[in-house]
């Protein structure tokens, strides 16, 4: 009687990919920068909330990899670092 190991096909390299699975996402997909530089060519005013809820508004003026500068009327330009946003939307003034 045949073991059961040797049933259900041909054995396959555990170090190959099988064709059939689809590959993992790329991590990088381009979608944040595709993000940031439309609010900034568009000037949106965006908010931005903290992780300790405190909202700050203004303009993304540019970004990298770590953080944003947001211009602010009326008040200092600043440096988010990405790491302490939570999340961020477009503010309106319906949205104060």
């Amino acid at each position: 009687m045949p073991s059961r190991e040797n049933q259900g096909g041909p054995k396959r390299n555990p170090d190959t990919p099988d064709p059939n699975k689809k590959p993992a996402p790329l991590e990088i997909t381009h979608a944040e920068n595709f993000y940031w530089l439309k609010q900034m060519q568009a000037r949106t005013p965006m908010a931005i909330v903290l992780e300790d809820g405190e909202t700050l508004r203004g303009i993304v003026e540019w970004y990298d990899r770590d953080c944003i500068k947001l211009t602010r009327r009326g008040s200092p330009n600043l440096m988010i670092f990405k790491r302490v946003i939570k999340y961020v939307y477009k503010d309106s003034e319906e949205n104060r």
